[in-house]
Protein backbone atom coordinates (compact mmCIF):
# COMPACT_ATOMS: atom_id res chain seq x y z
CA UNK A 1 0.00 0.00 0.00
CA UNK A 2 1.27 3.02 -0.98
CA UNK A 3 2.09 5.80 1.99
CA UNK A 4 -0.18 8.89 2.15
CA UNK A 5 0.15 12.08 3.74
CA UNK A 6 -2.96 13.14 5.92
CA UNK A 7 -2.73 16.74 6.95
CA UNK A 8 -5.19 18.33 9.75
CA UNK A 9 -6.57 21.85 9.59
CA UNK A 10 -8.91 23.45 11.87
CA UNK A 11 -10.48 25.86 8.77
CA UNK A 12 -8.78 27.93 5.94
CA UNK A 13 -7.49 30.81 7.11
CA UNK A 14 -7.40 32.84 3.97
CA UNK A 15 -7.78 32.30 0.09
CA UNK A 16 -6.60 34.76 -2.51
CA UNK A 17 -5.47 34.75 -5.74
CA UNK A 18 -1.79 35.75 -6.69
CA UNK A 19 0.61 34.75 -9.74
CA UNK A 20 -2.02 33.31 -11.44
CA UNK A 21 -2.67 30.73 -9.08
CA UNK A 22 -5.44 30.00 -6.26
CA UNK A 23 -3.40 29.81 -2.80
CA UNK A 24 -5.31 28.52 0.39
CA UNK A 25 -3.85 29.50 3.86
CA UNK A 26 -5.16 26.16 6.12
CA UNK A 27 -4.58 26.88 9.96
CA UNK A 28 -5.04 24.85 13.16
CA UNK A 29 -6.30 26.90 15.69
CA UNK A 30 -3.62 27.31 18.59
CA UNK A 31 -4.41 28.31 23.04
CA UNK A 32 -2.81 31.20 24.21
CA UNK A 33 0.00 29.89 27.11
CA UNK A 34 -2.75 30.40 30.10
CA UNK A 35 -5.11 28.89 28.34
CA UNK A 36 -8.02 32.20 28.88
CA UNK A 37 -8.09 33.67 25.56
CA UNK A 38 -9.72 32.20 22.35
CA UNK A 39 -7.38 30.37 20.36
CA UNK A 40 -5.54 31.52 17.72
CA UNK A 41 -5.32 30.28 13.83
CA UNK A 42 -1.93 29.58 12.50
CA UNK A 43 -0.92 29.13 9.05
CA UNK A 44 0.67 25.65 9.07
CA UNK A 45 0.02 24.70 5.34
CA UNK A 46 -0.73 26.29 1.90
CA UNK A 47 -2.03 24.02 -0.76
CA UNK A 48 -1.26 26.53 -4.25
CA UNK A 49 -3.54 25.20 -7.45
CA UNK A 50 -4.37 26.64 -11.10
CA UNK A 51 -7.65 27.85 -11.40
CA UNK A 52 -8.90 25.28 -13.29
CA UNK A 53 -8.15 23.32 -10.05
CA UNK A 54 -9.89 25.65 -7.99
CA UNK A 55 -13.33 25.19 -10.38
CA UNK A 56 -12.95 21.50 -10.24
CA UNK A 57 -12.47 21.46 -6.42
CA UNK A 58 -15.15 23.63 -5.79
CA UNK A 59 -17.65 21.63 -8.06
CA UNK A 60 -16.61 18.37 -5.70
CA UNK A 61 -17.01 20.53 -2.58
CA UNK A 62 -20.70 21.24 -3.68
CA UNK A 63 -21.46 18.05 -4.86
CA UNK A 64 -20.36 16.60 -1.39
CA UNK A 65 -22.31 19.41 0.48
CA UNK A 66 -25.38 18.09 -1.69
CA UNK A 67 -24.90 15.11 -0.46
CA UNK A 68 -24.45 15.72 3.17
CA UNK A 69 -27.64 17.93 2.96
CA UNK A 70 -29.79 15.16 1.72
CA UNK A 71 -28.85 12.70 4.08
CA UNK A 72 -29.70 15.11 6.45
CA UNK A 73 -25.99 15.89 7.95
CA UNK A 74 -25.83 19.26 7.58
CA UNK A 75 -29.31 21.53 7.72
CA UNK A 76 -29.65 24.60 4.98
CA UNK A 77 -29.59 27.52 6.71
CA UNK A 78 -32.67 29.67 5.37
CA UNK A 79 -31.76 32.84 6.61
CA UNK A 80 -28.04 33.20 5.38
CA UNK A 81 -27.69 36.05 2.60
CA UNK A 82 -28.13 34.65 -0.97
Amino acid sequence: MEKKTEIFADGIGQIHFAGGMVRYDFVTLQPDTEGKANPTPVVNERIIMPPQGFLNMFNSMQNLIDKLLEAGVLKKNENAQQ
